[in-house]
């Protein structure tokens, strides 16, 4: 006759199969909350002056529509006086800032050619775009 102690043949376990989805989902959420806190704040109390002056940043427009027509500063220009028309509407800015619109209708190629004229005049642009309300 086999008489064990049934009570000794039963050992613990614990089941983890499920604590790998939970240690991806904290990973996943502390990744995405660590890119929202911004490290490099400072805080300053900036001194005080009896006077101020204001900068006035110029910047020259830049505008292409769906037809490839080039507008600058609302002025129509084609592409191949585009080089020479932005030297002439930059001549008197210290740091110029053109603001490109772009239809979004065209192609990543066209704002290419348009940011290369910039780079070759080392020129600061910055693509506009329109703000979506969700």
């Amino acid at each position: 006759m086999n008489l064990k102690d049934r009570r000794s043949s039963f050992q613990v376990e614990v089941y983890t199969s499920s604590l790998n989805d939970i240690m991806f989902f904290l990973l996943l959420f502390f990744l995405i909350v660590s890119t929202l806190v911004n490290p490099s704040v400072i805080k300053l109390l900036l001194p005080k002056a009896s006077a101020s002056t204001t900068v006035s940043k110029m910047q020259v427009t830049l505008s292409v529509d769906k037809n490839k027509n080039y507008y600058l500063n609302n002025v129509q220009v084609p592409l191949e006086n585009l080089e020479a028309e932005i030297k002439k509407a930059i001549a008197n800015i210290p740091s110029p800032t053109i603001i490109l619109r772009f239809d979004s209708s065209l192609s990543v190629q066209d704002l290419v050619d348009v940011l290369q004229i910039g780079t070759k005049m080392q020129i600061k642009m910055v693509l506009a775009t329109k703000h979506v309300n969700n």
